[in-house]
């Protein structure tokens, strides 16, 4: 069941868990939307790490639907992790792991913006096979499937080469949420040719590399559910990753930090060296 479930999604079968991924939203998310009452809202870590009765209802949903689909397959995701960190180890078993972000920009949706998404990867013994990035709000729908390529709304996106002549574009963590090593690396994208800005959703900024909008990334956190899902979708698209280390980013933990997602392979050398400071 489980490896004729994976063969038929690395085949292009990626409509049952679409479906599930947009009865969530419409089920958990989007009633929501505008419509949160404060004690809906709750700090976990911080002012900038909320979480909100849709987040947990979503997840909740999803972990139904998700395994359902493919019994013996576990759930990594946020706000599971968040009450047991030792979920997380699932990513390194044997068992496939759907990775969820039930809301990714959080602090979006608080706000009534429309720039967050749900995010869904799958993954078998640390290797990505197939991402969803759902953008209820603004009607998107992007897929990644290993070895497939990546579309949005049912359309190939590829995501190019920026023009030697243009000021790289590039989403960053906000250095006011970085380790002082980490500050000092995000600061080496302060030079000429780079305008380097803070992240919104990093879904979001994942799938405007994968299309060719923003030229790069550069993240300082590894949380898997921020990642995996984008990283197969810039992957798919024609992009390329590489931790500070100039090795690829890992969804099981341990990399060098920060990293980067880029619209290619000389983009993302230029910004791990600028990382690296040389």
């Amino acid at each position: 069941m489980i490896d004729d479930f994976l063969a038929h999604v690395l085949a292009g079968g990626t409509t049952e868990v679409e479906e599930a991924i947009r009865k969530a939203a419409a089920a958990e998310i989007m009633p929501r939307f505008r419509q949160l009452a404060a004690h809906e809202i709750v700090e976990k870590n911080g002012p900038h790490d909320l979480v909100t009765v849709a987040d947990r209802a979503a997840e909740a949903h999803l972990t139904e639907s998700l395994t359902a689909l493919l019994p013996g397959s576990v759930v990594v995701g946020e706000e599971a992790v968040h009450a047991d960190p030792a979920v997380y180890e699932a990513l390194q078993g044997d068992a496939p792991v759907w990775i969820v972000d039930p809301v990714d920009g959080t602090r979006q949706f608080v706000r009534g913006e429309a720039g967050f998404c749900t995010l869904v990867a799958l993954a078998r013994r640390g290797e990505l096979l197939a991402s969803w990035t759902y953008a209820p709000a603004l009607d998107q729908m992007a897929v990644a499937v290993r070895g497939r390529g990546a579309t949005l709304n049912g359309q190939p996106i590829r995501s190019g080469s920026p023009s030697p002549r243009d000021v790289l574009e590039v989403a960053s963590s906000h250095p006011d949420y970085t380790t002082p090593d980490q500050k000092r690396a995000l600061l080496g994208l302060d030079t000429d040719g780079v305008h380097a800005r803070p992240c919104g959703s990093a879904g979001l900024e994942y799938l405007d590399v994968a299309r060719g909008l923003v030229d790069a990334t550069a993240f300082s956190w590894e949380y898997a559910w921020d990642h995996a899902a984008g990283l197969l979708l810039v992957t798919e698209a024609g992009g390329a990753h590489t931790t500070v280390a100039g090795e690829p980013f890992r969804i099981t933990g341990g990399n060098a930090l920060p990293f980067t997602a880029a619209r290619d392979r000389v983009t993302a050398d230029r910004i791990r060296t600028l990382l690296r400071g040389r």
